[in-house]
């Protein structure tokens, strides 16, 4: 039996209608992890006594336990105003929605049976991962800026292009949820109030307050910026790289009319004053309380931090600067007068969908959702965006056929932090399900840390068969000792040589054998493709052959790899001595992530980016947080030790493969058990052990960040993946026995032996 709340109206910030705040008995709080989620709605009316009946309506359902079950759902319709059912139960199931199901009603992708190939580029940011898609599509960098391409970090969500002969233009454009933006900007105001604490200026107060840390969302991008000193905006603005003469006012003066940009400066002036005013109150509170129990300066500001944090998100005046937040943003769907709009059932923004046979009018209206253009902050919903598809007969002047092509562009390896380690589960699925992955790497500085982690993790799923390369600025390697372009080839390519051997190292001969015969074959050097290319004028023409090269080979039909009748043997205690090993380096990162022991390769994390990790976690809404991704790690580290042992069979039966057979073979095996570890990592790190994860992000109070990871420690880790010990425990062997089984089941379609 939940808390009873009672659910008031409330009209601020602006609105004409009312709005109903109530704290949920059912839904977890983001601050507690305990029931209690503030929710605030519109009720779609502006009369003060129609409101007051449907805030009754609500209170009646708030003080009858028997409805907050989601099956009541049927029950309170049959009593209740509409209105008020979608508020209360909205968010109750936890459903994951899929966006890409979505786009793919609105328009889909076309297939291999439709005579297309789907090809995922991967680059580090600045790479030029993006500028190569606009080469494809023959976009115009002054006046069509489509993608959106920056030196810093540009692709934050997935677009997806189809390449067609014929009009019309098409586009399918999903938005991130309510509650994920609420989340967000709850985060940064948090944030802020965090810089506040640690007595820095409100110019870096502000920008926490728009930016999220993992700078997914970037809600600057949305609401503008106040002006800061001019040094601020140097560093943290990123701008296209292209003259911005002609697109000052690309999206129509219009917009203006429905959006005060200097009341919306005010707004955020005045969030940050009154979050000050806020911090410095609680802070004395907190800091009072603390400092009788703890004498340690450096673990008392940890303690306070989290004590801070936890006060205000209590606070009904922190939420108020949430709202206003949330308010703004939602203003900015307002400007859209082209295509259509749709909405959830309470009315926060779906997809959007248009079709136009005029080109110039179609780019400039997807502009608003996928640029990044520093005169149109304020009037941009790029940050809103989870994925947008367009499609639409884009041809460049280079090319010689229009060619069947879906490109498809995600973020860049270098969005983040420490994004070498491993990468995201979507990443990994997509990997997978395309038909070709093209590398676009920067010729002056190849083969960072990301690309090459990117290029383990294709070899240890056995998708390098997929590869292409293209090395990209080489136009910029200007160098005495590199007077012609085939000294330049050869530098390259002596970089990655050294690259190769690495992995060979680390991962065996197959994984060094898979990427080098295919760096050999499908390798591609590029320059000057900032600017149009011009066939027919010499600085241009050997980067045209290269990307029709390049072009040709993406959509060329491939015979499947032969595996020969050979057929390898292997012993299954090597598979469990597989299984230990990735048990223990997947526990001894993570150890020194969450501060548990000293690891240098994986340094402590700061508190608040575990918690959120937790939270994430323990909702079930997401198996990540920025570069945070035990899922991904665990069955990054079991495909690396499974990959290991099948370079080593103990015997092969039926003849001896030939070094292509034996590929064929490993990324065959590969590929089987990677489709199969996604299911059980998530099974073992994220739904067994929700529970726990729910537990850890409930921890407060003094000694709550080394109780929290304790409990992801031993409750999370140990009990999901604990490393295997001659004196076996039942979660020890549960989590052999399910590698196992999912190995033997591989083996058994494969018609493979296990002895």
């Amino acid at each position: 039996m939940g808390k009873h709340y009672t659910a008031s109206k409330n009209r601020t910030q602006g609105r004409d209608g009312w709005s109903i705040i109530f704290r949920h008995p059912a839904r977890l709080d983001p601050s507690t992890g305990r029931p209690g989620r503030r929710v605030r709605r519109g009720l779609g009316t502006s009369d003060d006594t129609e409101a007051d009946a449907l805030v009754e309506q609500l209170n009646e359902i708030l003080r009858t336990p028997s409805l907050w079950e989601p099956l009541a759902r049927h029950k309170a319709a049959a009593l209740y105003d509409s209105r008020v059912v979608d508020v209360f139960y909205e968010g109750l199931e936890a459903a994951r929605t899929d966006f890409r199901s979505i786009r793919d009603d609105l328009l889909a992708l076309p297939t291999a049976a439709d005579g297309y190939k789907n090809v995922l580029l991967l680059g580090t940011t600045g790479a030029g991962k993006t500028t190569a898609v606009r080469q494809f599509l023959g976009t115009d960098p002054e006046n069509e800026r489509f993608p959106s391409t920056s030196t810093a970090k540009t692709t934050v969500a997935d677009t997806e292009i189809v390449l067609t002969e014929d009009a019309p233009y098409r586009a399918a454009v999903t938005f991130a949820g309510r509650e994920e933006v609420i989340d967000h900007l709850t985060e940064n105001v948090s944030a802020a109030a965090l810089a506040i604490f640690q007595r820095k200026s409100d110019e870096d107060a502000m920008r926490r307050l728009l930016d999220h840390v993992n700078q997914r969302f970037r809600f600057s991008y949305v609401l503008g910026r106040p002006a800061l000193s001019s040094e601020d905006e140097d560093d943290d603005m990123p701008e296209d790289e292209e003259d911005p003469d002609d697109d000052a006012m690309a999206l129509g003066t219009a917009d203006l009319d429905v959006i005060d940009p200097s009341t919306t400066a005010a707004m955020l002036t005045q969030a940050v004053s009154d979050l000050r005013s806020l911090v410095e109150k609680q802070a004395v509170r907190a800091r009072t309380e603390l400092q009788a129990t703890e004498e340690d300066e450096r673990v008392l500001e940890e303690i306070l931090e989290e004590a801070l944090d936890t006060e205000l998100r209590q606070l009904e005046e922190f939420h108020a600067i949430v709202d206003g937040l949330l308010h703004e943003v939602e203003l900015r769907f307002s400007l859209l007068t082209d295509g259509e709009l749709r909405r959830t059932r309470q009315g926060w923004p779906l997809s959007w969908t248009l079709t136009t046979g005029d080109r110039s009018t179609f780019l400039k209206t997807v502009m608003r959702f996928s640029s990044n253009y520093a005169p149109l902050f304020g009037r941009l919903l790029t940050p809103l965006v989870n994925g947008i598809r367009v499609a639409g007969p884009f041809i460049p002047t280079w090319a010689e056929t229009s060619e069947r092509l879906v490109l498809i562009d995600v973020e860049g390896l270098g969005h983040t932090p420490k994004s070498a380690a491993s990468v995201s589960t979507d990443l990994a699925k997509r990997l997978d399900e395309v038909d070709a992955i093209l590398v676009v790497d920067n010729a002056t500085a190849p083969m960072q840390a990301a690309p090459v982690a990117a290029l383990k993790s294709i070899a240890i799923s056995g998708n390098s068969s997929k590869l292409h390369f293209l090395f990209t600025h080489f136009d910029r390697m200007k160098a005495d000792n590199l007077p012609r372009f085939s000294d330049r080839e050869r530098h390259v390519l002596a970089s990655v040589e050294n690259v190769l051997n690495a992995i060979g190292e680390e991962l065996g001969p197959a994984a060094e054998r898979g990427i080098r015969v295919q760096l050999e074959q499908r390798c591609y050097f590029a320059g000057g493709m900032h600017e149009p290319l011009n066939p027919t004028k010499k600085d241009a023409r050997r980067t045209v052959e290269q990307l029709r090269s390049l072009s040709a080979a993406l959509c060329a039909e491939e015979e499947l790899p032969s595996t020969g009748p050979a057929k390898p043997v292997f012993d299954r205690m090597n598979l469990s001595l597989a299984v230990t090993e990735a048990a223990r380096n997947f526990h001894r990162r993570w150890r020194g992530l969450l501060g548990l022991e000293y690891n240098a390769a994986a340094p402590k994390e700061h508190w608040t980016r575990v918690k959120a990790l937790t939270r994430r976690l323990g909702e079930g809404w997401r198996d990540e947080y920025d570069s945070l991704r035990p899922v991904a790690d665990l069955r990054t580290e079991l495909q690396v030790q499974i990959f290991l042992m099948l370079q080593r069979p103990v015997r092969w039966e039926g003849g001896e493969p030939t070094e292509d057979e034996r590929q064929a073979v490993i990324d065959e095996i590969t590929s089987s058990v990677t489709g199969k570890l996604y299911t059980l990592t998530t099974q073992r790190l994220k739904e067994d052990v929700q529970n726990a994860w729910l537990d850890a992000y409930r921890q407060q109070g003094v000694g709550s960040t080394f109780t929290r990871s304790r409990i992801i420690d031993v409750e999370v880790f140990g009990r999901g993946a604990p490393i295997p010990t001659v004196a076996a425990s039942p979660d020890q062997n549960s989590f052999l026995k399910a590698v196992a089984n999912t190995v033997a089941k591989v083996a058994e379609e494969r018609k493979l032996i296990l002895e």
